[in-house]
């Protein structure tokens, strides 16, 4: 599935043909610019998805806690109330 040595060839000679050899190198660097700009607009994205997972982690635990806190204040009050009808 890959290209031959030919093909590459015919391809080169085409560009060469449609853009002239003067066009190539400029080109080129625009092409060597928009990869460094995507792989760059890549790298922020993940990062920013990792930083929004982190968020998201912080906040269940977070909230995990407090729901655990509030049933242990409950099971506390009830066993207040507990000891006093035995009293």
């Amino acid at each position: 599935m890959g290209l031959s040595m030919t093909e590459i060839l015919v391809i080169f000679l085409v560009i060469l043909l449609l853009f002239g050899a003067k066009k190539i190198p400029e080109i080129a660097r625009s092409l060597g610019k928009a990869s460094y700009e995507f792989k760059k607009a890549k790298e922020e994205l993940l990062k920013e998805t990792e930083e929004l997972k982190d968020a998201a982690e912080q906040k269940a635990i977070a909230e995990s806690k407090k729901e655990a806190e509030e049933e242990l204040a409950a099971l506390a009050a009830e066993e207040k109330e507990n000891k006093q009808k035995k009293a």
